[in-house]
């Protein structure tokens, strides 16, 4: 099994969120090791546990101590019988769970203060080391079962068609399938791109509050993240609508449709902000580093990839698929420093030597990746 960075305290309940196939189960049986595991995606236990939650505790032989449940979100009122047996029997929980929704309806605020939450992305440069092709990471993502998978782009397709379309239908939250499918498709455009929801709406022929809504649904399953422009102490006007960003690099280049009008850089540009994002995201996760993750974009033009800030300082970020940096590269950053002096910006190209000019750093971002927990942690 490849490592993963993800730490969590022995003695802590947790619940472990991530979308479907980051490798939440494997990791929770080979690095918690649960002396009971309650699989929810096994039809005889769900059912039995949806229409009795209470059972749950006659699954537990005296003096269990540790306790996995896979897919918690299948059965929301599990959360009552967990907070109980946290309380009444000390039990250790370590849940997972694929739908921040349908917790949130289930109650999960019951868990606040006795599970710790954390979340699994696909697999990290640095978590890969040696194996870590940036290359196919671009083509492919870094979903855990590609590692071993002969066909990556037939699992791509399955993983859309079986997940990102049917496990929305199963959850009962959209009935209008073909309409969904247009706008999986019509947002896959907007990935690493100013949102525009409205235009989204016109090129998928429904309705702007019904995509609205549809974007929260990915977000809730965890697929896709909006990230808000940073406006902290802003010296300038800046952009108000957020980037949007699926989760894996991917599952981006699946749901892309692609065509002779399609130019192949534009569509490698934003797999590689993408794949940068998730990885930004990732090791912030992971080692519980505390950022919060922005872009900039000054309603002039000036724009930066990505801003971290937190207490352990304010990185920038800019992305370019190019092997060489040109002086119009440098500007939207010389601009974001000079409103922000306190921080660290880095270019990051598909070159491959470090450079220095002036106070802005390049990085070939193959390096970036492979060293990035050492970098902002």
């Amino acid at each position: 099994m490849t490592p993963r960075w993800l730490r969590i305290p022995a003695d802590k309940s947790v619940l472990l969120l991530g979308p479907r196939g980051t490798g939440k189960s494997t990791w929770v049986r080979e690095a918690v090791r649960p002396e009971v595991f309650v699989d929810l995606l096994e039809g005889d236990r769900y059912h039995r546990l949806l229409a009795r939650p209470h059972e749950l505790e006659a699954l537990l032989a005296p003096g269990v101590r540790t306790v996995a449940i896979d897919e918690v979100q299948r059965v929301p009122e599990l959360l009552h019988e967990v907070h109980r047996l946290i309380e009444a029997r000390g039990v250790r929980f370590v849940l997972t769970g694929s739908s921040a929704r349908k917790l949130r309806r289930g109650g999960v605020n019951l868990l606040a203060g006795r599970a710790l939450t954390a979340r699994m992305h696909p697999f990290t440069a640095a978590e890969l080391g040696d194996r870590f092709d940036l290359d196919r990471a671009l083509r492919f993502g870094q979903l855990p079962a590609l590692l071993t998978e002969p066909d990556p782009r037939r699992f791509l397709a399955s993983y859309v068609q079986t997940y990102l379309r049917e496990e929305v239908q199963q959850e009962g939250l959209t009935r209008n399938m073909e309409g969904f499918a247009r706008f999986l498709e019509s947002a896959s455009f907007s990935h690493a791109s100013l949102l525009n929801v409205t235009a989204v709406a016109r090129e998928a022929s429904v309705e702007r509050k019904t995509v609205e809504s549809w974007f929260t649904v990915l977000e809730d399953l965890l697929l896709a993240h909006r990230l808000a422009p940073f406006t902290r102490r802003a010296k300038r006007a800046t952009v108000q609508h957020a980037k949007l960003f699926l989760f894996d690099a991917g599952v981006y280049r699946a749901l892309r449709p692609r065509g002779p009008l399609d130019r192949p850089e534009e569509i490698d540009g934003a797999a590689l902000e993408g794949l940068v994002h998730q990885e930004l995201r990732a090791v912030n996760d992971a080692l519980d580093l505390g950022y919060a993750l922005h872009f900039w974009r000054t309603q002039g033009g000036s724009e930066v990839d990505f801003v971290l800030y937190g207490e352990r300082g304010l990185w920038a970020f800019e992305v370019k698929n190019a092997a060489q940096v040109r002086p119009a590269d440098l500007r939207g950053m010389r601009a974001f420093l000079d409103d922000y002096p306190e921080a660290r910006g880095m270019v990051l190209t598909r070159g491959r030597e470090r450079e220095r000019h002036g106070d802005i750093e390049v990085w070939p971002v193959d390096l970036f990746l492979r060293e990035l927990p050492s970098i902002i942690g």
